[in-house]
């Protein structure tokens, strides 16, 4: 489980999205006060399915078909959690700290790329394993 590579990148993914978990209230105001709190259930609902797929999949290492899908429904997801920071991060006044407004947005981008390259990896393997029941 653990040598192969798309695990690795599955736990990277993972790992991001926790750190995105753990780091969220992104969005400050001038006055130094949270604009957006913890008591967004759709945004940790998103950032907390993004973490249990990504887990899952880990430990689906037997079923690569299932395991690709997963990854794919992932990144659907981390798309829409995507949508929403930006949509979040236009609505907002033009009082907020632009550093600070828009830095949450990478995140999920960074774990869309760890999941890609996850995916290249499982149908690498899956790829090697139909052309060795080839050669039976």
């Amino acid at each position: 489980m653990i040598q192969r590579i798309q695990t690795l990148y599955l736990i990277v993914s993972a790992l991001v999205m926790a750190a995105l978990f753990i780091w969220f209230p992104t969005i400050l105001g001038e006055d130094g006060s949270v604009l957006i709190e913890r008591s967004e259930p759709l945004i940790f609902g998103l950032i907390f399915l993004s973490i249990i797929f990504a887990i899952v999949s880990i430990f689906s290492f037997k079923k690569r078909q299932s395991q690709f899908v997963i990854n794919r429904l992932n990144i659907l997801l981390n798309f829409v959690l995507l949508g929403v920071f930006v949509y979040r991060s236009l609505t907002l006044s033009g009082e907020t700290l632009v550093s600070e407004k828009g830095i949450g947005v990478f995140i999920p981008i960074i774990s869309i790329v760890f999941l890609v390259l996850a995916n290249k990896a499982i149908k690498r393997d899956e790829d090697l394993v139909k052309s060795v029941d080839r050669l039976r």
